[in-house]
């Protein structure tokens, strides 16, 4: 509602003006039921009495901005790639969503009892000593998570279309993996650096020595 009244326009059609069109975003709409369609859909599943139903949007969880987003793991890439050169928003614009919002009253908790880091639409927390912003998602028969962590240049996107994937926790599993080779990788190039270094200041001393 705020943005089509800062607009003027319905929010599915700045959206396509604003973000998808500009993006390349070919398999990505705002779900408009009886105005749209959506090519190639996939549907959530849920289980029931041991048995997998097909479930779909309902009326409250389709609504737009939320569940009523359809998109794909390539166009959800590009969108990732705009955030992280800043060609749809600038690194100003971007900065009050990764600044966490202080609330008037006390701190709100997690259900473990950790303070929540939230900015505007995405959580703050660290993961293994590593910046990360992140969201989930789920709806009927959805599960979904994003991770980015922007200073490892790493965002992991998993979309499922069932209700007993931890999407998040997938998504960590991956980011361990990477991480710590990336770390391993990184320590050995340093080790390797303190060897040239140690080297270089062997040399030095030699130099100096033979100089006398």
């Amino acid at each position: 509602m705020i943005v089509e009244k800062a607009s003027g326009k319905p929010f599915g059609q700045f959206l396509q003006e604003r973000i998808f069109t500009p993006l390349k975003m070919k398999n990505t709409l705002a779900y408009e039921q009886g105005q749209n369609e959506i090519p190639h859909r996939a549907y959530g599943h849920s289980r029931k009495d041991d048995t997998w139903h097909e479930t779909d949007q309902s009326p409250t969880s389709a609504v737009l901005g939320d569940g009523g987003i359809y998109s794909s793991i390539g166009d959800l890439a590009k969108w990732d790639r705009a955030l992280r050169e800043h060609t749809l928003l600038s690194q100003a614009d971007m900065q009050p969503a990764l600044t966490p919002v202080q609330p008037t009253e006390v701190p709100a908790k997690l259900p473990d009892g950790s303070t929540v880091s939230y900015g505007f639409g995405w959580f703050l927390d660290p993961y293994q000593g590593h910046n990360r912003m992140s969201h989930d998602g789920g709806t009927m028969g959805f599960r979904t998570t994003i991770q980015r962590f922007p200073d490892d240049k790493l965002t992991i996107i998993v979309l499922a279309t069932r209700t007993d994937i931890d999407p998040e926790e997938l998504a960590l599993k991956v980011a361990g993996l990477y991480l710590g080779q990336k770390q391993r990788r990184d320590g050995s190039d340093d080790a390797r650096v303190r060897m040239e270094k140690s080297k270089c200041r062997g040399k030095q001393g030699f130099a100096s020595t033979s100089a006398f």
